[in-house]
């Protein structure tokens, strides 16, 4: 057996798979789309073996797109499970052949106290002649070579399941915030929510220096803050220029006496800064995008004061 051959011929079943899914979509799915639209509750997905798999899958995209939804297992529905139906849900049902005893007991069920159901499934099927929309789940054959275990017919599912999510998103005008709400941990969360005012250096942390302080003083801030830099600012709190210790060697190298220059001779009166409220992950990109990398920026608030200093390290640490 060529080995890669056979991986890359399941691959083509399952692309066709797709293609015939996607020519089966027609009014229906439209329908589909604006029923869980509509819905005052909750999207109930069920399923069982491979399917009930995918339905979880799918349930969860829901959720994490905007769309309240969860996953019922067609077995556990029958002992008692199906009390978490309620007549305002809509119900998205997958099955393959739709000849699935475990569902077609439930779906007749619920039909019988008013529940919208969606099918997802073969649409000559008892599963189809439940509900009140079916998509064609129809495919060319499974990738399995006896064309019997859910191979092609699952991966088709799933993407069906991602149209919809996708499409109610889109339908609901989610936007990023939106989507973060969703997601507060991992980094797509982290990325979305966090601002810099949560990160950075701030209050009696925040490294600072008068325009008018010593360089022995400058030097002990630096190295009291651990940040490699501290803000000059004004009598009013306005920033006034940044000393990094890269400026502080510089210096050193010239051959420049250090103990005999102002503050305002070593500091850059011109340093990238970024304010409180911007996102932290803009703070990161400002530090990689310029041609010379920083690692830190004076963070001013919207009155133009120095309120803190973000680090590149506070960064990495909080997982951007």
């Amino acid at each position: 057996m060529d080995i890669l051959q056979e991986l890359r011929q399941v691959i083509d079943i399952e692309i066709d798979a797709l293609r015939a899914v996607r020519e089966n979509l027609v009014r229906t799915a439209v329908q589909a789309v604006e029923m869980i639209a509509g819905c005052k509750g909750q999207v109930i997905v069920t399923g069982v073996g491979k399917s009930g798999l995918i339905a979880g899958k799918i349930a969860a995209t829901l959720r994490s797109t905007g769309t309240p939804a969860v996953f019922l297992h067609a077995g556990e529905a029958l002992h008692g499970d199906l009390g978490l139906v309620r007549n305002e849900d809509v119900v998205l049902a997958i099955g393959k052949s739709g000849e699935s005893s475990e569902l077609t007991t439930i779906l007749r069920a619920l039909r019988k106290n008013g529940v919208r159901i969606i099918a997802l499934t073969n649409p000559e099927s008892s599963m189809a002649g439940l509900a009140d929309c079916v998509l064609d789940l129809n495919v060319p054959r499974e990738a399995c070579p006896l064309d019997l275990t859910p191979t092609a017919s699952t991966t088709a599912a799933l993407a069906v399941g991602d149209a919809l999510a996708v499409a109610l998103m889109k339908l609901k005008n989610v936007s990023r915030d939106d989507f973060a709400r969703h997601h507060p941990g991992g980094q797509i969360g982290r990325r979305l929510l966090l601002t810099v005012d949560d990160l950075m250096r701030k209050n009696a942390g925040n490294p600072v220096v008068s325009a008018n302080s010593t360089i022995q003083e400058m030097l002990a801030r630096i190295t009291e803050f651990r940040a490699g830099a501290v803000s000059v600012i004004g009598a009013g709190g306005e920033l006034l220029g940044l000393v990094t210790d890269y400026d502080v060697r510089k210096v050193l190298e010239s051959g420049r006496d250090l103990f005999k220059m102002k503050i305002s001779e070593i500091m850059n009166p011109s340093p990238a800064v970024i304010y409180n409220d911007a996102k932290a992950v803009e703070a990161l990109e400002i530090m990689r995008s310029r041609k010379k990398p920083i690692s830190v920026l004076p963070v001013l608030d919207r009155e133009e004061k120095v309120v803190g200093m973000v680090h590149l390290h506070d960064l990495i640490s909080a997982g951007l």
